[in-house]
């Protein structure tokens, strides 16, 4: 199993109760057996402030095969079919062409691939009052 996880998405640790912050994409790894027997996690995220967090933890857990990479969804730095899981939490609500994060998901997923994800879903029209608020897009 290749997870492909992304811009704080996957929340994943050692022990599984401490989050590892930020572990963006993620390949072939084997989580029941142990904590990271196996395979390979990469980490997306924006901003620098998060990969050396992301890094830090990562080192301090022994987690050799997990690499944190600067990027955004929009255009994640991973090759074309490479990961068997892709994992988002809270992301794709905050791109505005969905379409594009899709088709950058399909791109980066092999074939008969997972796609996890946790995000705002609204088939309503946004009131622009709500749209103006800036704590109800953030909190």
């Amino acid at each position: 199993m290749r997870p492909l996880m992304r811009r704080r998405c996957g929340r994943m640790s050692k022990t599984n109760t401490a989050p590892l912050p930020s572990i963006p994409a993620a390949r072939s790894i084997s989580i029941p057996g142990g904590p990271w027997p196996s395979g390979q996690v990469v980490g997306i995220d924006m901003t620098e402030e998060m990969l050396a967090k992301s890094r830090a933890t990562a080192k301090s857990m022994g987690a050799d095969n997990v690499e944190f990479r600067e990027g955004l969804i929009e255009d994640m730095p991973v090759e074309d079919g490479w990961a068997d899981v892709v994992i988002s939490n809270g992301v794709i609500n905050l791109c505005t062409d969905k379409q594009h994060v899709f088709g950058e998901i399909m791109r980066v997923m092999r074939p008969g691939g997972t796609l996890q994800f946790a995000d705002i879903a609204n088939g309503k029209e946004v009131p622009a009052s709500a749209i103006a608020d800036i704590n109800l897009w953030t909190s």
